[in-house]
């Protein structure tokens, strides 16, 4: 890439909002499927079982496997402004990045502690390597590698060889049987088992489970399109850019239903090898579709002052992104876990969401206090001190 930058590329506000959004979305999520602990009441009403379905339905339809994949696709945009920051001082931010990625270990070790099965910071961890591969690759080159990860290529491999060979069998990775152990050690209620445990089997759980569910190759292919699209300026408010994200909007809400369809019809499939090939490759590509539609929707919307004003706050919850999805991992293994107040018992998915808007909302009361008199949030300012140990910027 040959950009000649004269100042440090400035904050962009509706990053900083759309983060926050993911962040925002993950821990709803999260706490609905109580951070991977699925113990749930037994003896609800029958109205408050159907409420729960609705609510379980509505709030995975919207944010299940699209918020990571936000996540995902800011974490590759971050890495474009910080290279190009480092760029324009005639330095490579390459190296420093993978200095950076050994921090990130850290944070997603402490965070994968709390959170049974491992965490998606060590995935990114694995995967963002790939923005070091290519930091110095063309334009085209990058969206045209974007697009074969997203494709989902190693799903496709093994189901043509499962056509020309019946034998053919994919890797067992024995992800059901350390999640149960997982679960054993949680329901046990031993801290210090499960703060051991959670570092080491759940998080080989979490990067072997990415693996088998299409993960690995989607979130590269994101960081990527992430990427291009930092290249490109497409966060930048402007005529040429408003039209792109409205075409994207439009392409990808008419691909979304036909994609979702297709999805649901090969899952009914009687064969394992289908539904894990073919069945896991259409439902990345229509959790991308919708991923489109959220972050175009975002990024149009945003333009207009009412929607900016109505979502102001998630700027600031944004801005401490890291913190935030770290904190409220540990909020949620002292809300739900044995160890902690053990409220998942107690908690359907109407209660756990309304719970997870209650920790939202004390997030970002904290955000705000906290940026008052700092210009990060706690551990982003670690991370950002770290990162910079023993040079200067």
């Amino acid at each position: 890439m040959e950009k000649h930058i004269s100042e440090k590329t400035p904050r962009i506000e509706v990053v900083d909002a759309l983060r926050g959004f993911a962040v925002m979305a993950i821990i709803l999520v999260h706490n609905l499927e109580h951070f991977i602990f699925p113990v749930y009441p037994t003896d609800d009403p029958a109205w408050l079982n159907i409420l729960n379905d609705g609510v379980f339905n509505a709030t995975f339809s919207l944010f299940a496997g699209k918020a990571y994949a936000i996540f995902a696709l800011l974490f590759g945009f971050t890495f474009y402004i910080q290279y190009t920051n480092q760029q324009r001082k005639g330095k490579d931010f390459g190296y420093r990045f993978l200095w950076r990625l050994v921090l990130l270990a850290v944070f997603a070790t402490l965070n994968a502690a709390f959170f049974p099965a491992g965490d998606v910071l060590l995935l990114f961890v694995v995967v963002g390597v790939v923005l070091f591969l290519v930091r110095k690759w063309n334009d085209k080159a990058i969206l045209i590698t974007a697009i074969i990860l997203l494709l989902q290529p190693v799903e496709w491999y093994h189901y043509l060889m499962s056509i020309f060979d019946p034998a053919h069998a994919l890797p067992d990775l024995g992800v059901g049987e350390m999640y149960g152990e997982v679960a054993a050690y949680t329901k046990a209620g031993n801290l210090g088992e499960f703060l051991w445990g959670n570092v080491t089997l759940g998080q080989k759980a979490s990067l072997l489970w990415a693996v088998g569910a299409g993960r690995v190759w989607q979130t590269a292919g994101l960081f990527l399109i992430g990427l291009y699209i930092g290249r490109k300026q497409l966060f930048i408010t402007s005529e040429s850019h408003t039209r792109f994200w409205v075409k994207a909007l439009i392409i990808a809400a008419i691909a979304f239903a036909p994609l979702y369809s297709l999805k649901e019809q090969i899952m009914t499939s009687d064969s394992a090898m289908i539904q894990n090939t073919a069945g896991t490759a259409f439902d990345m590509w229509q959790k991308f579709a919708f991923t489109v539609v959220l972050v175009a929707s975002f990024v149009l919307l945003y333009q207009k002052e009412g929607f900016k004003k109505f979502v102001s706050n998630l700027r600031f919850y944004g801005k401490m992104s890291l913190s935030n999805y770290i904190g409220q991992s540990i909020m949620g293994a002292i809300v739900y876990f044995p160890f902690g107040l053990y409220l998942a018992p107690h908690c359907g998915y109407t209660l756990s969401l309304l719970i997870g808007f209650v920790l939202f909302l004390l997030q970002v009361w904290f955000c705000k206090w906290w940026l008052k008199s700092h210009k990060q949030g706690p551990l982003e300012s670690i991370w950002h001190k770290w990162t910079w140990i023993g040079t200067k910027k």
